[in-house]
């Protein structure tokens, strides 16, 4: 388990970045698609406003697309050295993974770059 108060605990939990307390999303079924990117208005637990500005969440695209092109990456090896495959095959391996691991993708973006801009913060209690 990753120690509270990692980034990478905030990006892989999908956890407040402040507090680390309580998950951003209303359901936690991210296959669903009502609430794959449904967030909460803020965090319940230490009163974050989860999108800073309307539109905020816009770049977390060129996060999703950098995570998109690294996973594409990696399937293409898997299928076509690992496996090897063809060409073909190989193409087809990749859009089903991107396909499949969409709505991960999709969560984890997110969290990446809300964690740009939040971090951890163990006395948010005494700065309000």
């Amino acid at each position: 388990m990753l120690k509270k108060g990692l980034k990478a605990h905030s990006i892989l939990t999908g956890s407040c970045p402040r507090c680390n307390e309580e998950s951003m999303y209303a359901g936690k079924n991210l296959y669903n698609p009502s609430y794959t990117i449904k967030m909460n208005e803020k965090c319940s637990h230490c009163g974050l406003q989860y999108s800073m500005e309307p539109s905020f969440f816009y770049g977390s695209m060129y996060v999703s697309y950098a995570l998109g092109v690294g996973l594409g990456v990696a399937a293409f090896i898997l299928f076509y050295f690992g496996l090897k495959t063809n060409l073909k095959t190989a193409f087809i391996g990749i859009t089903a993974t991107l396909i499949l691991l969409m709505p991960v993708l999709m969560r984890v973006s997110r969290n990446v770059w809300i964690n740009f801009f939040i971090s951890y913060d163990k006395d948010w209690a005494a700065k309000k």
